[in-house]
């Protein structure tokens, strides 16, 4: 008996102008709905993003409505698979931003910062004259980042304007202004950061193209400078180099990924 195809995940973004977000939900839930494909699907006057997961001809079908939208020939897509469905059903939410940083006037579409290729990435971050910061929050962090990387310890990316306005003189200092090249798991909060620093006045701001999730899959692990796994927001919980399922697992207490035979920092307490 043949074994059934795995699941194809794709992890989608665009920053793009909808005047109308509203008008593509219906259509867009029912494609999902008959294509079997589950997920969640924001959508905002900004553009945009989400993940879903289904058959690749299921997965193709969404894909190519998604590119008739606005400014959306362009879409950026992360492939994976899973063996198993990794959500439980299909959502298509309308919101004020497709990633929640609440600044007014952030516009990525405009003035986002320069793409790095998951190629070029390596001799950015280790460029003595670059400060790497990862956008991600601190409990995507805790198991897997780029060395050197600064940690902001955020619980949501909410908080990154304040903390990058608090720190801003510690991390740039007070003569020439060094690169600052940001990442996350697969390009959205990134890219919005860097349109923030540059509203900020920061000029030379870069992010890796794809994130974290693109680097995985093209830089062979013999290259990579990744440490540990990356976080995803669906059961697999993490991946590993080349997109593989990773070895971490929710905490059974508060439900954030732990590596494997570490402790959660919320469960560390109570270990004698």
């Amino acid at each position: 008996m043949a074994e059934a195809a795995p699941i194809t995940v794709a992890a989608l973004y665009r920053f793009a102008r909808f005047d109308d977000p509203a008008a593509p939900k219906g259509p867009l839930l029912a494609l999902c709905t008959a294509e079997e494909v589950k997920g969640t699907l924001l959508l905002a006057r900004e553009g945009i993003n989400g993940t879903i997961a289904g058959s690749a001809e299921g997965i193709a079908s969404v894909l190519d409505f998604i590119c008739t939208l606005p400014g959306c020939a362009d879409l950026d897509v992360k492939f994976s698979t899973a063996l198993a469905m990794p959500f439980g059903r299909m959502k298509v939410r309308i919101k004020r931003e497709i990633v929640t940083m609440g600044e007014p006037g952030i516009d990525p579409a405009a003035s986002a910062g320069t793409y790095v290729r998951p190629q070029d990435w390596n001799a950015l971050i280790t460029d003595p004259d670059t400060i790497v910061i990862d956008t991600r929050n601190t409990y995507e962090v805790a198991i897997g980042t780029f060395p050197g990387a600064i940690n902001p310890e955020t619980c949501s990316f909410r908080e990154f304007p304040g903390w990058f306005r608090r720190e801003r003189e510690r991390l740039l200092g007070t003569g020439r202004a060094p690169k600052v090249a940001m990442f996350c798991t697969g390009g959205i909060r990134c890219e919005k950061s860097t349109a923030f620093l540059k509203a900020e006045g920061v000029e030379e701001v870069y992010h890796l193209q794809g994130g974290i999730l693109r680097y995985l899959e093209q830089v062979p692990p013999a290259q990579s400078l990744w440490q540990g796994e990356c976080f995803v927001f669906d059961e697999r919980v993490a991946l590993g180099p080349e997109l593989t399922l990773g070895t971490s697992a929710p905490c059974r207490a508060c439900g954030r990924a732990v590596a494997a035979r570490e402790v959660c920092a919320c469960e560390a307490g109570k270990v004698q």
